[in-house]
């Protein structure tokens, strides 16, 4: 679990000449829960951008596995994010297609000497993977919110990818599914060996899943605390943290003389 399979040098993330994010530093083991968090505005979904490839660095080195992503062709860029899996906050799925049809459709891309039944039968075991076997003749409008995250995350998983992204997942399900999902992404870490990336500013599942945190803030706009959960709640002496970490829970009653 100590060896890097992303790591950020001195990035700076933005659009143009407009800067969100500098001076960004830190990496993703294998086989760790990574968790981007703060507060809405302060980038996360922007770095998430610039870290799976759709959007260059203003400054700064991606490295994957110690390649420098960005310093590729795109022909080589393309075949680095083979090693990408992205759960997008919509799902993202084709709504003509069916989940089977869905899933097929990258394995047949990347996989072209794949039989009907083959990829098929792959596309079963995806499915299996996040709890929705028999579904595969269902379209993305007859499932229910968690059961559209869950196939959009079966097709996440197609091309077996190291590492898998979660863009805000938790986002429009009820408590029980989120709960539910935090599961499985943990199911995920530990049945595949994957890195897991989650950006999220849900405190029940950023106790329940993570193994290191990066916190972003709004107003420096760059890093102010990387680090295990506990160590951030512990010993982080930087006030926003502490404020995001503790919110909702109420201080210790002084006693009565």
């Amino acid at each position: 679990m100590d060896q890097a399979v992303l790591r950020v040098e001195d990035l700076s993330a933005g659009y143009g000449s407009r800067v969100i994010l500098h001076d960004l530093n830190f990496s993703i083991r294998r086989g760790e829960v990574f968790v981007i968090m703060g507060v809405s505005g302060c980038g996360k979904s922007t770095l998430l951008r610039h870290l799976i490839g759709l959007q260059s660095p203003l400054a700064g080195r991606v490295l994957l596995q110690g390649e420098d992503f960005w310093a590729r062709d795109p022909e080589a860029r393309a075949a680095l994010q083979r090693h990408f899996g992205v759960l997008y906050q919509s799902g993202a799925l084709w709504s003509g297609m069916t989940l089977r049809e869905n899933i097929c459709l990258p394995l047949a891309a990347y996989h072209p000497y794949l039989s009907q039944a083959e990829l098929i039968e792959l596309a079963a075991l995806k499915l299996a993977l996040v709890g929705l076997a028999g579904c595969d003749e269902l379209y993305p409008a007859e499932l229910s919110g968690g059961m559209r995250k869950r196939a959009g995350l079966a097709r996440a998983l197609a091309l077996d990818p190291e590492i898998l992204f979660f863009d805000e997942p938790s986002a429009g399900l009820d408590p029980l599914n989120c709960q539910a999902l935090d599961e499985l992404i943990l199911q995920l870490r530990d049945s595949l060996g994957a890195s897991i990336v989650l950006v999220t500013h849900e405190l029940p599942s950023i106790h329940a899943v993570a193994d290191t945190c990066l916190f972003l803030d709004h107003q420096s706009r760059t890093q102010i605390a990387l680090g295990p959960l506990a160590h951030l709640l512990d010993e982080c002496p930087h006030p926003t943290v502490q404020r995001f970490l503790r919110r909702g829970v109420s201080p210790p009653k002084e006693s009565s003389p």
